[in-house]
């Protein structure tokens, strides 16, 4: 058995759903799933539950096994806090190392582990690509609007534009970390995607529509994607990999966006400025076919 603890936003959770999937697999063992962080994680929701996947939820009990969570002593537990030591991890609880850095020992873990990072690399995963793309289709059929331009997607030039601003913008330690990619960013992209792409038509999806809608005036035929609200983004990430070709933010959502788009000549662009800090770097996140702007 293989347990993963989800935690943060849509993207995140795909991400550490895929890792762990692909370790499950390798072992031909059960992969359960830890979503207790979200009982007090108020930004963000449990949000698999849309897809296809393999949706087993660990017990308190084997999570406990395998973290060796109330295994240690009260007093023991009151002398490492008073000498502010951490809590010493048993072999079976593997902890990220070094965020967003790929960590290929990661796929050599043995069966029987709890797996808790965030595990932004498609080199997790990429020898399993088609199993991860079959589970992270979304359970229901396509209807009404976005049925609709689903198929207008098909038939034109369609190019996703994703712009995140929400907690990048109005939460000091995110913006500290992330910052937003800038209005420069994007009209850099718009031009370089209409180098390649003779008539392409953008479709924007952004958590700050009315103020996309006054800053993004694309020269270009473009239509503003704001129907389906935060519980329904899993449709907006679908939408998004139904568009021909992608402009990404430097948000996870959008790179699962532009990942699960099948187009095998699709043009995705992302940011070489992932986070604003100089503690963290993109270079494993960014896949190579990727053009970096």
């Amino acid at each position: 058995m293989i347990i993963v603890r989800l935690i943060g936003g849509l993207g995140n959770q795909l991400f550490q759903y895929a890792a762990a999937r692909k370790l499950a697999n390798k072992h031909s063992t059960e992969l359960k799933l830890d979503v207790s962080g979200f009982e007090t994680y108020k930004l963000h929701k449990y949000s698999l539950s849309h897809f296809n996947i393999q949706e087993n939820f660990a017990s308190e009990g084997e999570i406990n096994a395998l973290t060796g969570q109330r295994k240690e002593g009260t007093i023991t537990r009151i002398f490492r806090r008073a000498l502010h030591k951490p809590a010493k991890l048993p072999a079976t609880h593997i902890k990220e190392k070094n965020p967003f850095h790929f960590d290929p020992e990661i796929l050599n873990l043995p069966d029987g582990v709890y797996l808790e990072g965030y595990w932004q690399s498609e080199k997790y995963f990429a020898d399993i690509e088609s199993i991860v793309r079959k589970e992270l289709t979304v359970k229901t059929p396509l209807s009404g609007k976005d049925k609709e331009l689903a198929k207008q997607m098909d038939s034109c030039d369609s190019v996703s534009i994703h712009i995140r601003r929400g907690d990048y913008v109005t939460n000091p330690h995110t913006s500290m970390v992330h910052g937003t990619s800038d209005l420069d960013y994007y009209n850099r992209c718009i031009r370089s995607i209409a180098e390649s792409v003779k008539n392409p038509h953008f479709f924007v999806f952004s958590d700050d529509p009315e103020w996309v809608r006054d800053n993004l005036n694309p020269p270009y035929p473009t239509t503003f994607v704001d129907h389906n609200g935060a519980d329904r983004n899993h449709e907006d990430l679908r939408l998004m990999s139904q568009c021909k070709h992608n402009i990404i933010a430097n948000s996870t959502f959008s790179w699962w966006g532009a990942w699960l788009n099948s187009n095998p000549e699709k043009v995705v662009l992302a940011p070489k400025l992932w986070f604003r800090s100089d503690k963290y770097n993109n270079k494993d996140l960014i896949p190579d076919r990727w053009i970096k702007i």
